[in-house]
Order: C-alpha cells, then structure tokens, then sequence
C-alpha cells in the first residue's frame, strides 16, 4: 500500500505486494525499502522530490507475515507501480467493521469443578492471546494481574505508549501488550475523526468499550459481584482467565467502528512477530465478499499466515441473519463462529388490568410502574402511541411524568437498554397482539410494569441467534461455514466509561464479536493443554465434539421467520463443547499443502495463489475436487451422481484404538464409508477413508442435512453431512 505527499496530488492508499525474495530478511527487507522510495521519487517524474517525504508517504512496510507496503499514491501512479517488475498487486485500502457471568458454567467450564479442561491447563497460563479490536480500557478490573506469573519468554514486545495511554502504567503481568494502527484508517478516512459526539485517542486506548469487551470475554480475570443494572450478578472473567492478553488496536470510532485493511494486515504482521499463541478477530465488511487470495480482505490474508506459523485465527461469521448466504469470514484457515443464547433470560412482567399478566423480555431495573387509565383514543390509533416502523409495532405510553414502550416484533433473544432506565420491554407478535386487543376493548386500559428478573436454567432453552449469520459461503459453498457455535446474545463483560450503555463497568452486548472470544478463550485452553496441534487440529476438535442439543438434551432451535430446527448453515456442528474438544480421540488434520489444494480446487490461478502462500505453486492440469479438501464436514452443493469423497483421520487418542463407522444420510441421499473400520496402533496414526454418496431421486432439491460419526465407544467424532441434489442448474438457489 503507498501515501504521496510531495508536492502532488494525494491519492487513496493503495496495498502492494511484492513477489517474495529468497535471502536474509533483514537484507530483503531493506531492498524493499531502498525500492519503494526510488519508486514514490521517479514514479511521477519527481526526481527533485526529497527522499524525506518518499520516506513519509510510506504508511506501513509489512515484513513479517508477507513481503510488501502500504503507501499512498494516486490512481494513475499505482497503476504505474503496478507494472513494474516484481510487483504481484496494487490494491486499494478497504475499510472493515466490527461485529461472562454464565456462559462459562454454561458450556462446562465452572472454575468451581476440580476435573474440567479449565483447570487441566491450569486456566490457561502461559498462552498469549491477540486481539485485533477497538483496543482496551486498562484501568478495568478485568485486566488485574493477580496471581499471573512472569510474562511467557516468547513473548517478543511490549506495549505502546499514546494519547491517555501510559506503557508502563496501564500495561502488566495480564496486559502484556497493546499497540495501536491507524495510518492506513487516516489515509482514507473521509468521516470527522475524534469529535465531540465521537471521541477517540490515539493510543491503545478504547473509546468504544467493544475491545474491552471481547477481551473480557476471551481472557479476564476474575471479578466478583458483577452485573449491569443489577441483572446477570456473578463473576465476570474469561474462558482462559491465566492466559495474557495482547490489543492490536485497528478500528476507531467513526460509523461505530471503522478497521482499515492496511492496518489489519499490519496488526497481523506484527502478532505473528510478537508471539501470540491465539488470534481473536470480530471483525468482518460488507458484500459481495472478496475471494479467499485478494488482498481487499485483511482478514483472510493475514489470518492464512498466522495460520501457516501455527496460530489459530478466530472470526466471527457476522451480525447479517437469518438471511442464507450471509456468512462472512469464510476462508478454511479460519474458525469461523455463530452466535447462540444461553440458559438465561431477563423476564419482565406486563399486567394488563385484567389481571393477566404477559412476560416480555427487558433489562429495566427500576422499581414497579402503574399506569390506570392509559392516555389516548384506545379504539383508533394512537392507542395511546403505535406506531409501525422496521417490522416491529411499538405501543408506547407518555405522560407528564412518566412513560413506557412495549415493542412487539418477531421472536428473537436479542435484547438492548433503553437511556436512563427507561422501560422498553420486548414481546412477540403474539403478546403484542393480546396487549393491543386488550387497550382497545376498554376505555380505560390499565398497566403494571414490573422490573426485570434474571433467570437461569430450566425452562430457558439454546437458540442460534436472529442476527447469526448463515451459510452456506457465498465464496465456496463446499466448505461449510460457519464452523461452530458459542455464547453470543447478552454476554455481560467490562466495557469503557465512553460505552453509553455501560453501568459499573460493565454492559452486556449481543453479536457474533462476542461469539468469537469465547471460541478464542477455548482455543486457549487447548493450545495450552496440545501445545503441539496445528490450528486445523483444534478446529477439528471444536467441531467433532460440539453440541446438537442444549445443555438438558432439548432441541436447539434457530431464530427467523419461522423459527426452524437449527442445521449446519446455522451453526456448524453446534454448540461448542470444551470438555469434549479436549479429547476428541480423532482429527481432521490440515496443513498448507491441504489449503493449496482448496485453493486450487476453487479455481484461483497460480499467481494469486504463490503470492498469498509466499511460494511458487502450480496447480495440477487435472482439476481437484473440492469435496476432497480434509475439512471436518463434507458439504455437496450440487450432487447429480454418485460421488465418492475422500477424507483423512489422525489418532489423537489411545495409541491402541479402534473405530466404527455409524452413517446418518440426508433424507433421499444413499451414503456408504469405505472401510468403515479404522484400526490405529503404533504404526498406524492416520487413515484415510473414502464416502460415497448417491441420490435416491432424480429432482432438484435444497439442501438435507445428515452425519458421519466415527465411535470407539469412549469418543463419538462427527461431523455434518450436508447435500443438495441438482439434476440441471436452477435458476434460484434452493436453501
């Protein structure tokens, strides 16, 4: 990417990306460097240009994870960079944005239980977890260091010290690094930046409370009697409270949070020099998505090199649902997460003057409400105040010195505070409807609010979220996505002071950014315990063991228009099951030369593809199946024949195992596995097994759903099976 400055017109800032050199890296890096400035002084004509202000253009040199720079330049000069010798791509800068006291004895990892994967790897001390986000507001008890021990001798750097950021005061033994991007934001950026309604500092420092938030839920310590307006009291920490915390600072506030790709790239670049054992990204951007190679999407490049250095990269899948296809962070390297609820709820009593009293959901902590005679025609609208707006009715109630609104939509667990207490409770179109025939058959309704409770357990069931983004990928519909499923809807974890609907610290939030750290926090905990697994092992792991029911056995539903069982496009495999994912007996297993061949398979060409794998690739002339990619799934968007599917498995487990093969088919799809025994010894880690699968009908279908399931009577490895006949193209994709 390159900035001009130098007496010429400015430009957008534009991603390049050179070939890689073969040599010392210090020696390539500064030919890179020598190169670019002779380019920014001759590229235009400006020979009389100072190298001083060449040397200013530059915005970034990426040097770590990938060779190349992110500079300015103005449209005609970076196609004139793009055709010199050695330089792959010339890219704009792209701007992306950004997507717990009982969720973790939710999913199975009490601190109180002596046996759990928590306590096995010692609450994952040693583990350094990265986050690319809004930053983080220090002074939070979350970031406490008690009880930490010296900071992991892999670790390479520090903090960085900024506006209201102190290195050496706000970063310890927890916090042990925080640095901050945004030349690639500012280059570009057409908003007003850190005004007075949106303020921001340039530093680590969160202005936002969404960092804060998802560091919290990943890695925070232990604090005690939190809660946000006295709703969800408990302990706050993370899924790995001993392991330490790294902010890579890259969105800002302007648009509620804008990410640069130029500094995505550049945060990635630098964890992976710095020494992040895990990489939690809640980051995502708007369609149609960029493909898998192109630089547009930061994500997906700098999450390939972390993962070709052994670092688990976690994303969230987006806040798009429950529309089909609208998953994003979709590459294979990535652990892609849906949003899902727990067994909580803040039920809010409505009572109706006919004594019948209706449960909305609400966080509204004040003190009960009367209302005797609502004000208003109740026969006519306002009733008292309706209103239909976004495909919700809002019946509301103002007096002189009060008021209320109920919101009647369509069923979702997705909840948010009103301002200053206000009480806004929130009902189904059902209760909506009962309450409105209720004002209008009287000419003086009556109401009691009641303030919110909190409920745990029996009788509130797991849902994937509304706003959980579903496949299949619109990219590649043959790799599933998303991956897996985790606490994502009212996740209570500290936020900043500037979070407007933050109360003691502390908020609860809803989206998939608050999914993506409790996977993260999981990683965590199996980094530290299989030090040794690839990223695709962990995922397998995630994956084989998850959840397909609720905690009590009960169905998992998915919210939408209507509410439908959940499937593989809702939430992967499931409900992340921790305890499970740290013995899974097998492994999907993949490594670079696996992604190649997906990449290939997709049809990207051998340029792209040497480039972002950083070495010379040639696909092979007889094309590859994609349904052969060792994923832990087998997705076939466009079955006509029989078809055979070819995967691989790795002993993880006891040395002497032997598996059965138990084969549940989509409805109307024939399936056989070949050899449907496995037999693994001292010789015999990794076996490869063949999955045949036939249509039983000759129509057009959308897509079925069924499992391979692999026991040995202590693990049961699954994976989800996922099909859609099409005997001819159709002219609508058939979800």
């Amino acid at each position: 990417m390159v900035e001009h400055d130098m007496s010429l017109d400015m430009g957008s800032t534009y991603l390049w990306l050179k070939k890689p050199e073969i040599g010392k890296k210090e020696r390539v890096n500064m030919r890179l460097h020598s190169l670019i400035k002779v380019v920014l002084l001759t590229v235009n004509g400006c020979l009389s240009c100072s190298k001083e202000a060449a040397s200013e253009a530059m915005v970034y040199s990426y040097e770590h994870g990938f060779s190349g720079f992110a500079a300015k330049l103005t449209d005609s000069q970076a196609q004139k960079v793009a055709d010199l010798p050695g330089v792959v791509h010339v890219i704009p800068n792209r701007l992306h944005k950004l997507q717990t006291t009982r969720s973790w004895d939710y999913l199975g990892l009490s601190s109180q239980s002596p046996s759990n994967l928590l306590h096995k790897t010692n609450m994952g001390d040693g583990i350094i977890m990265g986050l690319l986000d809004t930053g983080v507001w220090p002074e939070s008890e979350v970031f406490n260091d008690e009880g930490h021990g010296p900071i992991p001798f892999h670790w390479k750097v520090g903090c960085v010290s900024g506006e209201r950021f102190n290195a050496t005061r706000d970063c310890n033994r927890k916090l042990i690094g925080a640095r901050w991007y945004i030349d690639g934001f500012l280059a570009d950026n057409e908003q007003p930046f850190n005004t007075t309604e949106n303020p921001d500092n340039l530093s680590p420092r969160d202005a936002i409370g969404h960092g804060t938030h998802t560091s919290t839920i990943a890695g925070g310590s232990f604090v005690a009697n939190s809660s946000y307006l006295s709703l969800g009291l408990g302990v706050v920490r993370g899924g790995a409270p001993r392991a330490r915390i790294a902010m890579y600072k890259v969105c800002w506030n302007v648009v509620a949070g804008q990410c640069a790709s130029a500094d995505i790239l550049k945060a990635f670049d630098e964890a992976i020099h710095d020494g992040v054992d895990v990489l939690s990204v809640s980051l995502g951007s708007d369609f149609p998505l960029f493909s898998d190679v192109d630089e547009h999407d930061g994500v997906a490049i700098g999450s390939f090199h972390a993962m070709a250095k052994g670092i688990p990269v976690v994303c969230g899948a987006s806040n798009d649902g429950p529309l089909a296809q609208s998953v994003q962070n979709t590459a294979p390297w990535i652990i892609t997460v849906a949003a899902s609820t727990i067994d909580r709820s803040f039920p809010t009593p409505i009572r109706l003057g006919t004594n019948m009293t209706i449960l909305g959901q609400a966080m509204f902590p004040g003190k009960e409400i009367d209302f005797i005679g609502v004000p208003g025609d109740s026969r006519t609208p306002p009733y008292s105040s309706w209103l239909k707006r976004n495909g919700k009715c809002f019946i509301s109630c103002k007096s002189s010195w009060r008021s209320w609104v109920i919101i009647a939509r369509n069923p979702s667990n997705e909840l948010a505070p009103c301002s200053n207490g206000f009480p806004c409770i929130i009902v189904d179109w059902e209760l909506g409807t009962e309450i409105l025939f209720y004002i209008r058959s009287t000419s003086s309704p009556t109401v009691k609010l009641s303030p919110s409770k909190t409920l745990v357990g029996k009788p509130v069931s797991t849902k994937i979220a509304y706003f959980s983004s579903r496949g299949p990928s619109s990219i590649a519909p043959a790799s599933l996505k998303p991956d897996i499923a985790a606490p994502g809807v009212s996740v209570l974890a500290a936020s900043s002071p500037l979070d407007p609907f933050m109360d003691g610290g502390f908020a609860l939030h809803s989206g998939t950014s608050m999914a993506t750290p409790h996977i993260s926090g999981i990683v965590a905990l199996l980094k530290a315990l299989h030090p040794s697994w690839s990223p695709a092992a962990i995922k397998s792991a995630l994956v084989t063991t998850a959840w397909r029911t609720g905690p009590l056995g009960e169905p998992i539903f998915a919210e939408g228009s209507p509410w439908k069982l959940a499937d593989p496009f809702d939430y992967g495999r499931g409900i992340v099951n921790p305890n499970k994912a740290a013995e899974p007996g097998l492994v999907y297993d993949m490594g670079t030369s696996d992604y190649i061949h997906y990449l290939c398979a997709v049809g990207y060409n051998n340029s792209a593809i040497s480039q972002l794998v950083e070495q010379p690739t040639i696909c092979p002339n007889t094309k590859l199946s994609i349904l052969d990619v060792n994923l832990p799934s087998i997705t076939i968007p466009n079955l006509r024949k029989s078809t055979t599917i070819t995967r691989k498995v790795t002993n993880v487990g006891p040395l002497n195992s032997m598996y059965k093969a138990i084969i549940e088919p989509p409805l109307g799809i024939s399936a056989t596995v070949r050899p449907d025994i496995l037999a693994f010894n001292s010789t015999t880690k990794t076996i490869t097994f063949t999955v045949e699968v036939s249509p039983t009908h000759q129509v057009n279908t959308g897509y079925c759903f069924g499992s391979l399931i692999w026991m040995d009577g202590v693990h049961t490895v699954s994976i989800p099976i996922s099909v859609r006949t099409q005997m001819i193209q159709s002219y609508v994709d058939d979800n």
